[in-house]
């Protein structure tokens, strides 16, 4: 058989930091961070609105977060789900708790994608179905099931030979279709609430209550992939909660660790009941440090009433923000797309040079603000007299 890789160019390995060229750059050096901003070798402060992807929701050095990871990792810094762990229960009783919805059985993983692997894979197998639907512009990960529910990753980056199943993409105009599109073959719907890379798209409130109707009535299950949007990010612990529609899962990830690499799938009873043992596994999924970030994430969105923050800081930017080149806004809390008149990578270059760093986003006259839950007004002026100084 011929060897396909003596075709592709290797990997240059004598690059001076040994680290594969597979991410773009911000051309921005950071030595620490303290609060809302990042500090530059020479000194210099940028203000975060993209969070590393979403990740930073408390901002950089959250004395209460600093001090859970510390006092956990001097009592114990690892031991695996063969040992039950008070902290685990912990975490799991407060996500459970912050959600809200019924969705009462957790599972901790360590990734966004790791747990939509997770939640596809439990979807097939509880429903014997082989096709999943997805939604035009989704972004679910980089694995083989979650990159097969992703838009555009087949022409992309897709490096496997086959999916795992069929998979059909719709529009959120094709809520009529719905009862057609989702038949007896469908095992799940997964589909983002608000989609981040796609632009800070809220999806239709009547498309997300036809997609529950027809799972339901279907017997598919509805996958809400919050990995972006989840956790307070929208203002509410989950965007289920502000729509006001159940899913049969949520997964979700990025804010609930606040920097520390941890992810969940939450599922209603009905679905927990296919549960078995040795269905599902992880080597460091819920392990203590993981956990004892969790809860503190938790116990700081509430102690400091932060979704509450953001649906202010949200208000603010949507109020004030549509300046210079910004023609709108669309998203929900501090998922928000900047809409622009120009190349949103344009607007990006002209912000960080006043010391602001935001996010580019699948559309490109969509500038992406993903701030910490932290942020202030001074904060969202200090974006708002930036933009109104560049050019439309």
């Amino acid at each position: 058989m011929n060897n396909k890789a003596d075709n592709v160019t290797s990997i240059n390995r004598a690059l001076p930091d040994h680290l594969a060229p597979v991410f773009a750059h911000f051309p921005l050096e950071i030595v620490d961070a303290k609060g809302v901003y990042l500090h530059t070798p020479s000194g210099r402060r940028v203000l975060d609105l993209y969070g590393g992807h979403a990740v930073a929701a408390l901002g950089y050095g959250h004395p209460r977060w600093v001090e859970a990871l510390t006092s956990q990792a001097r009592a114990l810094c690892f031991q695996s789900n063969a040992v039950p762990l008070d902290v685990r229960r912990r975490a799991a009783t407060k996500l459970a708790e912050f959600c809200g919805l019924g969705l009462d059985t957790v599972f901790f993983v360590n990734s966004g994608a790791e747990a939509n692997e997770n939640a596809l894979k439990l979807a097939c197998k509880m429903t014997g179905g082989t096709k999943v639907v997805a939604i035009e512009g989704g972004f679910h990960g980089r694995t083989a099931a979650a990159g097969a529910v992703t838009w555009g990753a087949e022409k992309k980056w897709y490096g496997f030979p086959a999916k795992p199943f069929e998979v059909t993409f719709i529009k959120p105009s094709d809520v009529d279709r719905l009862g057609a599109l989702i038949d007896d073959q469908t095992a799940a719907v997964i589909v983002e609430p608000v989609q981040g890379v796609a632009g800070a798209v809220d999806l239709p409130k009547s498309f997300l209550e036809a997609l529950r109707f027809r799972c339901s009535e279907n017997g598919s299950i509805l996958i809400f992939d919050e990995v972006q949007c989840g956790v307070g990010r929208t203002g509410y612990p989950f965007a289920a909660n502000m729509y006001g529609v159940t899913p049969d899962i949520i997964t979700t990830a990025k804010a609930l660790g606040a920097g520390f690499p941890v992810s969940a799938m939450l599922v209603a009873d009905h679905v927990a009941s296919y549960l078995k043992m040795d269905s599902l596994g992880t080597t460091f999924g819920g392990g203590p440090m993981a956990c004892a970030a969790v809860e503190a994430v938790l116990d700081i969105i509430e102690a400091e009433k932060l979704l509450e923050n953001v649906q202010k800081r949200s208000a603010e930017i949507r109020q004030t923000c549509v300046v210079g080149p910004v023609t709108g806004t669309q998203g929900a809390g501090l998922l928000l797309g900047l809409r622009t008149t120009r190349p949103a990578k344009d607007i990006q270059a002209e912000l960080l040079r006043q010391g602001i760093l935001t996010g580019t986003s699948a559309d490109p006259h969509v500038l992406r603000i993903l701030a910490p839950f932290v942020l202030e007004s001074e904060h969202v002026d200090q974006l708002r007299d930036a933009l109104a100084r560049i050019a439309r």
